[in-house]
Formats: structure tokens, sequence, C-alpha cells
């Protein structure tokens, strides 16, 4: 069986390192990305709900430029929200900005009560564009 082709962003790669685990794997044509939140360079959440948010796509695109992909080749995603009905509005308003185009991707959004110290994460299959 060969190993995981394990995808990291440039500059993040000893976050993933510390917490033993990749920002995304390739299998085949598939791009599986681990949940992304809203990380300030240290590693800690960002204080602010809104830029939180905004954190955790541009972190989720840095993933999957560094795998030649974008939002557009997304076709899965599920966010995790520890308050979704006071949350929603404002993730709305940059989830609306970020996904692009019709046909939009599949989508799940989950209430939990716990996302060690954040408020929002996402993560997202996505195809791989051929050569």
């Amino acid at each position: 069986m060969p190993k995981r082709d394990a995808v990291f962003p440039v500059g993040r790669q000893s976050l993933y390192e510390i917490n033993r685990y990749s920002a995304a794997i390739r299998s085949g044509d598939l791009l599986f990305v681990s949940g992304q939140v809203g990380s300030r360079e240290d590693g800690t959440p960002e204080p602010v709900f809104e830029k939180q948010v905004q954190r955790a796509f541009d972190n989720l695109k840095a993933v999957l430029k560094a795998a030649g992909c974008n939002f557009d080749d997304v076709v899965d995603v599920t966010t995790f929200h520890t308050d979704p009905e006071a949350q929603w509005e404002t993730l709305n308003a940059i989830r609306l900005k970020e996904i692009g185009e019709q046909p939009y991707p599949n989508w799940t959004a989950v209430g939990v009560n716990w996302l060690a110290g954040f408020d929002f994460e996402i993560k997202v299959i996505a195809r791989i564009p051929g050569p």
C-alpha cells in the first residue's frame, strides 16, 4: 500500500507537525482537507469571530492552492459551529463571498460544543484538476 501523499501550505507545516496530522491528503484525483480553523500565525485563535471565519477560509484556500486546487474544485463541505444560530449571519456573508458561482458544493453545517478554542471549522473534499 502506498504512503499517504500529504499536502501542506507554505509556511504552516510546523503547526501540523506539532499536532501530528496533515493539512490534506491526495488520493487519486481527490483531495481530503483537514478541518481548517481561524488560527493566527502562532496557532492561536483569532478572537474576533468574523476575522476567525475569514482566516479559516484563507487557511483553506492556502491548502487548496498547495494541491493545485481552488474553491471551484470543492465538491463537499462540512462546517462546525459552536453557536450556529448566533453565528450564521456573520458566517453566511463570508461564505457567500467565498464559494463562487453555481453549481455550489454540497454543504453540511454541524453544531458542536468544543473546537479546541475556536468557534468555527471548515473541512472539504475537492477534486484535483487534471493536467
